[in-house]
């Protein structure tokens, strides 16, 4: 167990370095300016998300992922399929409710509409769409399609809220999308896929199994964008200093914070773990041996989660925000600074790792981690440099996720089913708890400084939907290179047939 732990603080190292690195440098010139003490915070921060991201990747693979697998594959193999879909629905609805991700992007809102609203209306959407994908896996249906026809609802939506004039929904809608497949949800979504699609087999069982969280990433956008058009309350957001601040003493606030995360955290694995043992007693009867090795492993993700979610927090938060409206003074520079910035973060998302693991095991290596990160890393990289070019210059996001959407639906056409499944599930885990954390309030601090405070809810927001969004592009494209080289190696073959065929007739 330890070996296997050691493996996982290894890579965990080589994703968390980088950024630390990039913040390191950025200290050393005339751009930023942190004090000591906040520098020593995000030091400590970084070894402590670490340690947390060693701990949840561990726990995933000796609990999250197995009890996914086990109830997807355990209900399939039941035949009932009520069953199957009611506990769909409610797991989705449950673990949303509690996801650390949803709960800081709220906490960065202040909404004169009941803020409860908000989440529950997002778990509402999560478990409705998460019961669409079971079905689309019973019944082997294409991923494509269905999200070609919920995207073209989503763009009616937004000519609606346009319309209407209520924008700040918008911006909220699409980042509500991409916070709600965080490190909890998304490992427990993407197994539930592999059981399922497992127990039905097939020939294309592989590629069956994805689509679940792209799915769930679209079912908030909408219920978000319906809320907008039917609520009557309006939003405002006003920049609490405290928030962004490293505290005085930091050791009260390290110790609060981590009991808060505690709570959240809890809440959510108690609700996991206590359907899957109910669902073990009732139908799934699975060894002692498994049930002990996932009660272990759900150990291991609670601390983790606990030590990742307090340090990015405490650690990554404020000193994000400092970076942004520090640098922002030297406007031009915040698009370079982002896009390098993003390319590196999402190395430290926990579940792409988890993601990228599973693709390479369903794939058989075709796709592997190394290409799925490199096309994930520039995909967030874009998406932050272009989101510090709107917060620059003020516009719109639908300049961008307009255009960025009807791209990543067009490519859909001309690439093989399982590279749009795979792109649109990486743009769920792409926005994970370090975008929320550390590039939101960056964005935050940068559009203080560049706009003011009231263009925060338009500007900054909805840099997690740009998140999201440009994996899909970059993926597929991934995909649409392996169609054409394909294609070149296939008329190259038929070149050297005809070749020696043309050989042999002359020699004859």
């Amino acid at each position: 167990m330890f070996r296997l732990l050691w493996n996982k603080i290894k890579e965990a190292i080589i994703s968390v370095l980088p950024v630390v690195a990039i913040v390191l440098i950025l200290c050393a010139t005339p751009l930023v300016d942190l004090s000591a003490k906040e520098i020593a915070v995000f030091v400590v921060s970084a070894a402590l998300l670490i340690l947390g991201i060693g701990l949840f990747n561990l726990g995933a693979d000796l609990a999250m992922s197995p009890m996914g697998e086990y109830i997807g594959s355990g209900l399939t193999k039941s035949k009932k399929m009520s069953v199957l879909l009611v506990v769909s629905f409610a797991m989705g609805m449950l673990i949303t409710v509690a996801e650390p991700d949803l709960s800081v992007l709220a906490s960065q809102i202040s909404q004169k509409v009941n803020p409860t609203l908000l989440i529950v209306s997002v778990a509402v959407g999560v478990g409705a769409f998460l019961l669409i994908g079971v079905l689309k896996i019973l019944f082997k249906k294409s991923v494509s399609s269905m999200l070609l026809f919920f995207y073209m609802t989503m763009f009616a939506l937004v000519a609606l809220l346009a319309e209407s004039g209520n924008f700040d929904f918008l911006a909220l809608g699409f980042d509500s999308g991409g916070v709600t497949t965080g490190p909890i949800t998304a490992p427990f979504i993407i197994a539930v896929g592999v059981g399922i699609a497992g127990s039905i087999g097939g020939r294309n069982s592989g590629e069956n199994s994805f689509g679940l969280l792209a799915l769930c990433s679209i079912g908030p956008i909408l219920v978000v964008m319906l809320l907008g058009l039917t609520g009557s309350g309006s939003m405002d957001y006003a920049v609490n200093p405290d928030t962004y601040a490293v505290k005085d003493n930091i050791f009260a606030e390290f110790f609060a914070e981590m009991w808060q995360v505690v709570k959240e955290v809890g809440l959510a694995l108690i609700l996991i773990y206590a359907a899957f043992n109910i669902l073990q007693l009732v139908c799934l009867k699975l060894p002692a041996a498994r049930t002990k090795r996932i009660a272990v492993g759900m150990g291991f993700t609670f601390v983790g989660l606990v030590i990742f979610l307090t340090a990015v927090s405490v650690g990554f938060l404020p000193i994000g925000f400092k970076l942004g409206e520090q640098i922002a003074r030297k406007s031009w520079v915040l698009v370079p600074i982002g896009l390098v910035l993003g390319m590196l973060v999402v190395l430290a998302e926990p579940a792409v790792h988890v993601l990228n693991k599973q693709v390479e095991e369903v794939t058989n290596r075709a796709i592997t981690k190394k290409s799925m990160m490199i096309a994930l890393s520039l995909g967030v990289g874009v998406s932050i440099g272009l989101s510090m070019l709107r917060i620059w210059l003020d516009f719109s996001i639908l300049y961008y996720v307009i255009p960025g959407y009807i791209i990543s639906l067009g490519l859909s056409f001309f690439v093989p089913p399982i590279y749009t499944a795979i792109a649109f599930d990486s743009g769920g885990v792409a926005s994970g708890p370090l975008t929320s954390t550390f590039i939101l309030p960056f964005a935050i601090g940068a559009c203080l400084t560049c706009q003011g405070e009231s263009k925060i809810l338009t500007d900054a927001f909805g840099i997690v939907a740009m998140v999201a969004m440009t994996p899909l592009i970059t993926i597929q494209l991934l995909g649409f290179r392996a169609v054409v080289a394909r294609s070149v190696r296939r008329k190259v073959a038929q070149h050297r047939i005809i070749s020696a065929d043309y050989g042999q007739i002359i020699n004859f």
